[in-house]
């Protein structure tokens, strides 16, 4: 496991030297300087322009202020560099981006509209820490305030990187977005170095309330030898959450503000098309609760889930039924602050008493060197489908301490093997 887990971000990093170097060797001789328009005048044609002129073998340099985007905007990035030390400022109107002709749909899982893409190969694009996108959520929390909000409804995804070969996202802020924070879909050889996505209501009609839900930090999905490096997520929902045919994920450094936690899933939501996460590695990983009137939950470190074999509804909002696979998952050095229930994997998302048990298997789970605290005495909460037992279930070093001194306990069912953590029944039975 160490000599695959050394080799994956070897050649996770690899690519990220490639395709910088890749961009570099190009010369870029062609470069396009951009200055914000100012107070209310719409920067969106000037933006598109000097993308068409130099995103193809040429650098494109946004100076610094807002850059007021007013519709949909696609980046096709070639062998190019993007040089933001400014933020695009997405125009605060709900109406007018829930309207579907007003977004893309690149991305299949739930159908997840997206206001601004990128796509292409061999780019990097560089905000310094300075500069990204302004989603202008808390207009959009407010508009919701506590009404239920459904996936597929229309709330845009704020970065999306659809069919990406080898690209780069460097030190890049996005503040208050909408809904998800980011997305790689259907791409490869991507790396994000230096990811803050900041989710944070400050509409005092709903303090100590969650109206902050779907602010994921990242999804990926039908991606490979994608690099999540140093986030720095505040948000209401998912920290990372990795999606179906998501092979060869690497994060590391991310810290992860309120919500739920890591998440592998929710997995086996479309009938007959298996979801498969393989090898998918963490380390340095943080989970830090906030103060429950800015966000009150703080749920898990890291969890896994899928639907019920049984297909309730429709996707985006029902489904089930769906099979595949998740293995060679390791969460290493994490450190969780008065969470839920830190280690949890459950099958029944979406599920009802009587429903078929998922067919989706979980094996070769690997959980080292945790320590914090828990809400919770539960520490450890693994209840594998009864229909495919999980095998080769890893402890090693579980430090987590429970509330006002009360025992640890620790749950495994329908667990064929389990290694590290006798206190945890392998042959439980739901």
């Amino acid at each position: 496991m160490r000599l695959a887990f050394e080799a994956l971000v070897g050649a996770l990093l690899g690519a990220w030297l490639t395709c910088a170097a890749a961009v570099l060797d190009r010369g870029l001789g062609k470069t396009c300087n951009l200055r914000p328009l100012g107070h209310g005048r719409d920067d969106t044609d000037q933006v598109e322009a000097a993308i068409a002129k130099c995103g193809h073998f040429g650098t494109t340099v946004f100076g610094p202020g807002q850059y007021n985007v007013t519709r949909k905007m696609t980046w096709n990035l070639v062998s190019s560099r993007v040089d933001m030390h400014g933020y695009l400022n997405f125009k605060p109107d709900p109406e007018y981006w829930l309207n579907a002709e007003n977004t893309y749909r690149v991305i299949f899982i739930q159908n997840q509209a997206s206001w601004f893409v990128i796509t292409g190969h061999d780019f990097v694009v560089d905000a310094h820490g300075a500069g990204g996108i302004n989603g202008n959520g808390q207009t959009w929390w407010s508009f919701y305030g506590n009404r239920s909000r459904s996936d597929g409804d229309g709330r845009p995804v704020s970065l999306t990187l659809s069919n990406v070969t080898r690209g780069v996202i460097k030190d890049f802020r996005i503040e208050a977005q909408p809904f998800w924070c980011n997305a790689v879909a259907d791409s490869k050889d991507v790396v994000y170095d230096g990811m803050y996505c900041n989710a944070t209501n400050q509409d005092p009609l709903y303090l100590g309330q969650n109206v902050v839900p779907n602010t994921d930090g990242i999804n990926t999905y039908r991606s490979d030898k994608i690099s999540l490096l140093r986030f720095d997520i505040t948000s209401g929902d998912d920290c990372l959450a990795i999606k179906g045919n998501s092979t060869n994920i690497f994060a590391q450094d991310i810290t992860c503000r309120g919500g739920n936690g890591i998440a592998v899933g929710s997995l086996g939501q479309y009938v007959g098309l298996p979801d498969i996460v393989d090898n998918f590695v963490m380390e340095d990983l943080k989970m830090i609760r906030l103060d429950p009137k800015v966000q009150p939950n703080m749920v898990s470190g890291v969890y896994l889930k899928t639907w019920t074999g049984t297909v309730h509804g429709s996707p985006p909002t029902g489904g089930g039924g769906g099979g595949g696979f998740v293995s060679n998952v390791v969460a290493k050095g994490v450190s969780v602050d008065r969470v839920t229930v830190p280690i949890h994997l459950y099958q029944t998302n979406g599920g009802q008493s009587g429903d078929a048990p998922s067919r989706l298997q979980f094996s070769n789970l690997t959980f080292t060197d945790w320590t914090g605290t828990s809400q919770r005495n539960t520490i450890v909460d693994i209840e594998c489908s009864p229909a495919v037992p999980c095998p080769n279930i890893r402890f090693h070093d579980i430090r987590v301490v429970p509330p006002n001194g009360t025992a640890p306990s620790y749950k495994c069912v329908n667990v064929a093997s389990e290694y590290g953590l006798p206190a945890c029944n392998a042959t439980g039975a739901a």
